[in-house]
């Protein structure tokens, strides 16, 4: 049982029952965000109600993780898969980010917040892809959190994409093929200017990846809940986090063990 703790952060905010170590914070934080239908459905709702109350989770849990100094949030909002969903519910998902970008604009300059997206962009509407893109240029000089979403985004076909490209320099003389090796495919993936994330978190009980970010996972700490998205709240999200603060991340090695 957790003893009643507090923390404050650097903003000087203050959270109850976890004590988080700042010398051990994940760095990039990944979330896939599931149960927004089965939270709708539950209370009687169309499925775009636990989409909107959704949205709603995203600016808090966006807050929290600027508050305590996470430097980068990246969000599954949308799947290459997720295309096969009913056409109002993707229409809906679709309007998501020019309502959460524009509403919550104000507030990501203040907070020094950059958005960035990963996924194929132009497979998007233009009114999604708009909206994301006029976000993404103004906040492109904010140095805080970096609030990345995953956005028709499928990872095998961003390692499809990767491997493809990487072929088209070995054929063009650019780069041989004995130069390919993991740093270099990392370079060539939509997360190259981001660190791999240190924290995945699912919500709503599953416990599977769903094609999302299968390279950069390799080393990961998974964490999961039965916390439907819309309900996922500061308590969980720090209790993610203080689970991930106990572990010890050997990355295949004996990592704080005496060597046998």
């Amino acid at each position: 049982m957790l003893k009643k703790l507090f923390s404050k952060s650097k903003k000087g905010k203050q959270f109850e029952e976890f004590l988080l170590d700042n010398e051990c914070l994940p760095s990039h934080i990944a979330i896939i965000m599931d149960g927004n239908g089965r939270w709708a459905k539950k209370r009687a709702m169309p499925r775009i109600a636990g989409h909107h109350e959704g949205m709603q989770t995203v600016r808090k849990i966006a807050r929290i993780a600027d508050d305590i100094g996470i430097k980068v949030l990246t969000l599954y909002a949308f799947s290459t898969e997720n295309w096969r969903r009913p056409k109002s519910e993707v229409d809906y998902l679709m309007s998501l980010p020019q309502m959460f970008l524009n509403s919550f604009m104000p507030e990501l300059m203040e907070r020094n917040i950059r958005i960035q997206m990963i996924g194929d962009k132009e497979g998007l509407p233009n009114n999604t892809k708009k909206a994301l893109d006029e976000a993404m240029e103004k906040t492109k000089h904010n140095t805080g959190l970096i609030l990345n979403f995953a956005m028709n985004y499928g990872s095998r076909a961003e390692i499809v994409k990767a491997m493809k490209d990487i072929m088209i320099e070995v054929n063009s003389g650019n780069i041989s093929l004995d130069a390919i090796d993991e740093t270099m495919i990392d370079q060539y993936l939509m997360t190259s200017n981001l660190p791999e994330p240190d924290l995945l978190i699912r919500t709503s009980g599953e416990v599977r990846l769903s094609n999302f970010m299968l390279w950069q996972l390799a080393y990961t700490e998974f964490w999961f809940t039965d916390t439907l998205w819309p309900d996922f709240d500061q308590h969980t999200f720090m209790e993610a986090i203080h689970s991930y603060q106990k572990r010890n991340r050997r990355y295949g090695g004996l990592k704080g063990e005496e060597m046998k």
